[in-house]
């Protein structure tokens, strides 16, 4: 799977604009500091700038990041796999299995992969052993999963963010896509699938999930890339993704 010039653009922008917001730097004072103009550190952010490596370099030296740490993952050699994550309702498998098609790669749920390796159900699996059996079991298929040749795009599970050895390992072996919406955007979307498990018994549920997101939004954009599903929409988000990562092959 090849990844454009556009992609690289907008991962670097992605975290050049994570990074500085996660200082609470304004992009006024970044471009002050590092020597260019706040247009230009506008278009860099958004993926839309060219910039050399002696400027880059600057920028990251006002953000005090490394360019060991902005470039992680990208390049000749990469990752060649996919992997969305984001909150149930975000949109991983129907996204994962339309961009997969468009790509002519192989699509792979992992809960799907965790419910055939256990052979029983997730709400099977969590009864008998509880989140830890459920960990131990998602841990094992992305080992296997991963150490298959060839691209493929991956959807995870919602909470594979908060186990430290599964988040680090598709962060180590793939491309990282947080399909971001708003928590309101997550309930009504599983409500519309016909899943009402989120909302029965729970009178303040949006409340809730909204807890749980803010809670795991630090780790979510953590990932390569981030897309909001709320303005682009599913065939927005599919388009974009299919433009960046190129033809396979």
């Amino acid at each position: 799977m090849q990844y454009s010039a556009r992609m690289l653009l907008d991962v670097i922008g992605t975290r050049l604009r994570e990074r500085r917001l996660e200082l609470g730097l304004t992009q006024a004072g970044v471009a002050r500091n590092a020597g260019v103009s706040p247009r230009f550190l506008v278009q860099l952010e958004g993926g839309k700038g060219n910039i050399s490596v002696n400027r880059l370099a600057d920028v990251c030296a006002t953000l005090d990041l490394q360019l060991e740490q902005l470039f992680r993952g990208l390049g000749p050699g990469g990752p060649e796999k996919l992997a969305l994550v984001g909150m149930r309702g975000a949109g991983k498998s129907t996204i994962g299995a339309m961009l997969a098609a468009q790509l002519a790669v192989p699509f792979i749920e992992i809960d799907v992969k965790v419910e055939e390796t256990a052979g029983m159900s997730l709400s099977g699996i969590f009864e008998v052993g509880g989140s830890g059996l459920y960990r131990d079991l998602e841990h094992r298929v992305l080992v296997e999963v991963l150490a298959g040749a060839g691209p493929a795009v991956l959807a995870t599970g919602g909470s594979v963010v908060s186990s430290v050895p599964s988040w680090k390992l598709l962060q180590e072996k793939t491309r990282t896509i947080w399909l971001q919406a708003a928590p309101k955007s997550h309930l009504e979307r599983v409500v519309a699938q016909g899943d009402l498990r989120p909302i029965v018994g729970r009178p303040d549920a949006l409340r809730e999930l909204t807890e749980i997101l803010r809670a795991r939004d630090p780790l979510y954009a953590m990932a390569s890339l981030t897309l909001d599903t709320d303005s682009l929409g599913i065939d927005g988000v599919v388009a974009r993704l299919a433009a960046l990562v190129g033809e396979a092959g």
